[in-house]
């Protein structure tokens, strides 16, 4: 076969490179799982801080129904006993030093043994519960009332 040496031959060309928008499907994909994750995260930290400010109103509706402080310290008592139930089955009848260690297990340790919190024992009993700061118990035992109420079982 003879060549034929008239033909003229021209470089091979590149195809022109592939665009970056739009992205392929599985950019998409990739795209849409992590929205879909950041919008569970969302719900889930929302959920968390609407239980949260429930337990937190349901605390202070029951504290603006007391009168005195004697009575305002059973109630947080009441209330601390009612939610270590969901805890431990027999946190309730708890008395005394237990129940003041039960309470420090996941508060700051010391605040009901040794701390303002001591009241829980026998503030209502006292001729003059005005002695006790009620303004820290009050935060105290809220803050522990929201977190028995809020944790895992």
């Amino acid at each position: 076969m003879a060549a034929i040496p008239d033909l003229v031959l021209r470089d091979i060309h590149q195809p022109p490179a592939p665009p970056w928008w739009p992205p392929a499907a599985g950019w998409w994909w990739c795209l849409g799982i992590a929205l879909a994750c950041c919008a569970a995260l969302g719900l889930w930290l929302a959920w968390r801080a609407w239980r949260r400010r429930h337990w937190q109103r349901v605390f202070e509706r029951e504290m603006e129904s007391s009168a005195s402080p004697a009575e305002r310290i059973a109630a947080m008592s009441a209330l601390l006993r009612r939610a270590a139930r969901r805890r431990r089955a027999d946190a309730d009848r708890l008395r005394g030093e237990d129940w003041l260690q039960f309470l420090d297990e996941g508060a700051d340790r010391g605040a009901f043994t040794e701390g303002v919190g001591r009241a829980l024992h026998d503030g209502a009993f006292r001729r003059d519960p005005g002695a006790v700061d009620l303004r820290a118990l009050q935060a105290l035992a809220r803050t522990r009332f929201v977190a028995l109420m809020t944790a895992r079982r």
